[in-house]
């Protein structure tokens, strides 16, 4: 009865989330660290987890219907069980992240952008990879810099030297040596990151509400399938 397709249907569903979890993982993954929540990462982790399950499910519940070893199958349904609550809640997570993370979002860049450039490493780097890939400059817009510890800090350990710019080197159009002295419109962008970084991530946050949640639907057909030949199985020991 689960033989063939169900199995195979199943075991391609777990490869799907598998690729979307690690797809996930690298997407955009050095601008974790300017998230406002890790809700994100943490779902990301649990989608992986639901995917390596329904894999090795997959595989346990084959070698308990070739054998008819009605142990595998009712720890194949206790995997497919969890892989369906891991799925359920992290498209759940990700549909209400994605409700909540544009006024997160504008709230706190702006704040990182200008209390972490220059002195956290990480951030910097993610802020100056997101300012050359987005070609944006600030959060908001460029004069964000203006107020920024990196611009008005008179410390001498900052990890980016203001040295007479207005702003980072990574604004600028045409990237090099000390090309942030200028603010004119014909040498950085004035429009901030934090517009095409949350079209992106929104984006990003629906596939993954999608996968969790669609592939549910799969998880329960199994689990059904499953609990079926068990009964079969045990009926048959009687």
């Amino acid at each position: 009865m689960l033989n063939g397709w169900p199995l195979e249907t199943i075991k391609m569903s777990g490869v799907l989330v598998t690729v979307v979890s690690i797809w996930t993982l690298f997407w955009k993954h050095q601008y974790t660290s300017l998230l406002p929540t890790r809700s994100y990462v943490i779902g990301t982790y649990a989608l992986l987890a639901a995917g390596c399950l329904s894999v090795l499910g997959s595989l346990i519940g084959l070698c308990g219907i070739c054998r008819q070893f009605k142990t595998l199958v009712l720890l194949y349904i206790y995997l497919l069980l969890m892989v369906f609550l891991l799925e359920a809640n992290v498209g759940g997570l990700a549909y209400i992240y994605e409700n909540q993370v544009t006024e997160d979002l504008q709230q706190t860049l702006n704040t990182t952008f200008l209390e972490n450039y220059g002195i956290d490493e990480e951030k910097t780097n993610a802020i100056d990879r997101m300012q050359q890939e987005y070609t944006c400059c600030g959060a908001f817009r460029f004069e964000d810099w203006r107020y920024s510890h990196w611009l008005r800090s008179e410390r001498t350990d900052l990890l980016r030297t203001t040295n007479n710019r207005l702003v980072p080197d990574s604004c600028c159009i045409t990237m090099s040596e000390r090309c942030g002295i200028r603010d004119h419109p014909s040498n950085i962008p004035y429009t901030g990151c934090v517009y095409k970084f949350l079209d992106e991530l929104r984006d990003h946050l629906n596939i993954v509400a999608a996968v969790g949640s669609g592939i549910c639907v799969v998880q329960i057909f199994g689990m059904v399938l499953a609990i079926i030949l068990y009964i079969k199985l045990r009926n048959v020991d009687k």
